[in-house]
């Protein structure tokens, strides 16, 4: 692990586990999970232990986002009790419903059970040591994401939104919900996704097609960082359907917004409640 001061995070489920982010959005379509995934993959490219844990069990897209759709963890049992090991990819350990399901199956859980199933997930997989795990949060405010931040009290949280004041409104909630109802966690800073397009023929140009400062305004209204703006570009789509990472693509505007946003996130160690 990387020899640096890093701010630890008390749990009594996850002892090893140095810090814990909750990549989380208000609504779907934002491209959340392409974030957890690319921010997972450059913490460990700036030389810490990684994992990442798809939280969102009605729709898990870690699998397909890292090219592991038939990938199964390695399971035996200890005192009577089924462990998992996470699959690796890219460096990061990796777990997800996904892995333990067919990919046409549904899931059709009412929140407590969805609960019940994702601690058992978490609870049952070793991770090992780690300096930073990252959770793929369900979008939305539900009960899922609402249990997890609980069970981890010494965690932070970041805001993926789009510019458009509907995507704003959504995401004014899912920060709320860190924040109050006894939750408490802190909110690290705000990442606008698809700020703006940028052509590939005109890397010098950009295109605000959804809008723009949405990100700013709500980094505002809760006092975080304005972690990171990321462009719209056509790429992105591609590598996820092709189970890549942007650090495959070559795309130097990409690469350097995803190593700033890791090191900025790795810098707020202490962030308001």
């Amino acid at each position: 692990m990387k020899n640096m001061e890093i701010k630890k995070m008390q749990t009594k489920i996850l002892p090893e586990v140095e810090n814990i982010i909750l990549v989380a959005s208000g609504k779907g379509g934002v491209g959340k999970s392409t974030v957890a995934v690319n921010l997972a993959v450059a913490f460990m490219r700036e030389g810490y232990a990684t994992g990442i844990l798809d939280a969102d069990l009605y729709g898990p897209s870690v699998p397909m986002a890292l090219g592991l759709e038939d990938a199964r963890p390695r399971v035996w049992k200890e005192n009577g009790k089924d462990l998992m090991e996470p699959v690796e990819k890219f460096g990061i350990k990796v777990m997800s419903l996904g892995f333990l399901m067919q990919k046409q199956d549904a899931v059709i859980w009412r929140g407590p059970l969805a609960s019940k199933a994702l601690t058992q997930l978490i609870e049952n997989t070793r991770w090992g040591k780690l300096d930073y795990l990252v959770i793929d949060l369900p979008p939305g405010t539900g009960d899922i994401s609402i249990t997890l931040s609980q069970k981890f009290p010494g965690a932070r949280a970041i805001i993926v939104v789009t510019p458009q004041q509907m995507a704003i409104a959504d995401g004014r909630k899912a920060a709320h919900m860190f924040v109050a109802n006894g939750v408490d966690i802190p909110v690290a800073g705000i990442v606008e996704n698809m700020a703006w397009f940028v052509p590939e023929k005109h890397p010098d140009e950009k295109y605000f097609l959804f809008g723009r400062g949405g990100g700013e305004q709500l980094a505002n209204e809760y006092g975080v960082p304005l972690l990171s703006q990321l462009p719209l570009v056509a790429d992105v789509c591609e590598l996820s359907d092709q189970g890549k990472n942007i650090f495959n693509s070559g795309n130097a505007i990409l690469i350097k917004a995803f190593e700033e946003l890791a090191q900025k996130i790795d810098q707020v160690k202490e962030v308001p409640a």
